[in-house]
């Protein structure tokens, strides 16, 4: 009876740090500027590798976690979005974990490149696996303009003028709650933007982001279900709530999923495990709303190597 009140303390406390920090960051949101943002993330964040979307995630448990995907977005349209994903996270010790995260993105001319380093602690709460997670990343944002894709005069001042901006660094803190069915977690992706209003355009939009999940696991043919529901807000839009689930095939050999965002937008995508060692996961996002009649939406595949587990 003991373990069962502390247990609720615990979801208690972490639901009202959640909350809390959606509620601080979508007051603060209303300062920022209106220029354009990311509305859809990587759709390998929702279940393939959930460290791109919340520091607090790396090292969650054992082993090293080798995560890359690539997203082609508007094909046929001159100078589309095309965006490349890449991290690493494993269990460095007791209780510790570290991540790399990078990101590049390039559209039109301009080129964007963010590195980030994570840190993250795992308490313990409990002897049924319940743990509090705790994450923060430093990230070194770099955007400058690719002059092979000018059509115009290179010698422009202006061109030159922003390549030579400084480099921009921000921070990124996370949390989470865990206990083998639920996944409880809020993650503010741009500390110093949020909290100083220098924004240099190069962060990629997020303010806030919170999500929960719980996992079914089941005998037969469907051994896993796991719905989802996130929010999250965006500089510049209103603020999204995402819901979907995935489902686990054969001892989760095969997998699917889909996502549904109120930015009127539908992410769908199909997965294989081979030998618990490799996930591939092909995926396709429909353009937002308002501009589907002109372009088509985004083709990702992303590809996960588990190691030392």
């Amino acid at each position: 009876m003991n373990q069962l009140k502390l247990n609720r303390t615990y979801m208690r406390f972490i639901c009202c740090l959640l909350l809390a920090a959606g509620c601080i960051s979508q007051g603060m949101a209303q300062g920022l500027s209106d220029a354009p943002a990311l509305l859809e993330p990587s759709g390998t964040q929702w279940f393939q590798n959930q460290y791109l979307a919340n520091p607090a995630m790396a090292g969650i448990d054992t082993g090293l976690h080798l995560n890359a995907a690539y997203r082609r977005q508007w094909s046929g349209v001159e100078g589309a979005p095309r965006t490349a994903f890449f991290t690493a996270d494993g269990l460095v010790g007791k209780r510790v974990g570290a991540g790399l995260h990078i990101f590049n993105d390039q559209a039109g001319l301009i080129d964007r490149t963010r590195v980030a380093l994570s840190y993250a602690y795992h308490l313990p709460l409990g002897n049924r696996g319940q743990q509090l997670h705790f994450g923060l990343s430093l990230a070194l944002n770099v955007q400058r303009l690719d002059y092979s894709h000018v059509d115009g005069d290179i010698t422009d001042p202006s061109l030159a003028g922003f390549n030579r901006r400084d480099n921009y660094f921000e921070a990124e803190y996370g949390m989470a709650y865990t206990d083998g069915r639920w996944t409880l977690q809020g993650a503010l992706p741009n500390i110093r933007t949020l909290f100083t209003g220098d924004d240099k355009g190069v962060n990629g939009g997020g303010i806030f982001f919170t999500a929960a999940s719980y996992r079914f696991t089941l005998p037969g043919a469907i051994s896993r279900i796991e719905p989802k529901v996130a929010y999250r807000g965006v500089k510049g839009y209103d603020n999204i709530l995402d819901a979907g689930l995935q489902v686990g095939f054969l001892d989760n050999v095969a997998s699917v999923m889909g996502m549904y965002h109120t930015s009127k937008s539908v992410t769908a995508g199909l997965g294989v495990n081979i030998a618990k060692t490799v996930l591939i996961q092909a995926l396709y996002t429909t353009q937002t709303g308002g501009i589907k009649t002109y372009v088509d939406g985004a083709y990702e595949v992303g590809a996960t190597v588990n190691l030392f587990r």
